[in-house]
């Protein structure tokens, strides 16, 4: 794989972990709530004005973009499973952004993402 290939691939992943931990911001502002036919105007209005929540839907319009000019120079066996790079960003990220708990379950799942990571970028 190319430089400029990879680089495609990593910011197209990089932009989809970035938009979930905006989307994750802008939820936890809004906080818990109900969804009932009731308040859709209310929640739906602080969703459509929250600006993490702009800020991470912008990010997947702009990673899909990328994520297509990827596709476009590299087979998608190749392409989709570097995906699962944004497992391992979202979990460090989360952890610390928002506290999330990180256990030692979790940690040998992100070491065998990355160990299969390698192994999809070097065949």
């Amino acid at each position: 794989m190319k430089l400029v290939e990879f680089a495609l691939i990593l910011t197209g992943v990089l932009l989809n972990a970035f938009a979930q931990l905006f989307l994750k911001a802008g939820a936890r502002s809004i906080g818990h709530f109900e969804f009932s036919i009731a308040n859709i105007p209310t929640i739906g209005w602080q969703v459509a004005t929250n600006l993490p929540i702009i800020g991470g839907l912008s990010c997947y319009v702009i990673s899909v973009v990328v994520w297509i000019l990827a596709l476009s120079r590299v087979e998608v066996s190749m392409a989709y499973p570097m995906l699962s790079i944004g497992y391992v960003v979202n979990a460090a990220l989360a952890y610390f952004l928002f506290q999330e708990a990180v256990t030692p379950m979790r940690l040998a799942g992100i070491a065998v993402i990355i160990v299969g990571v390698v192994i999809v970028a070097r065949s």
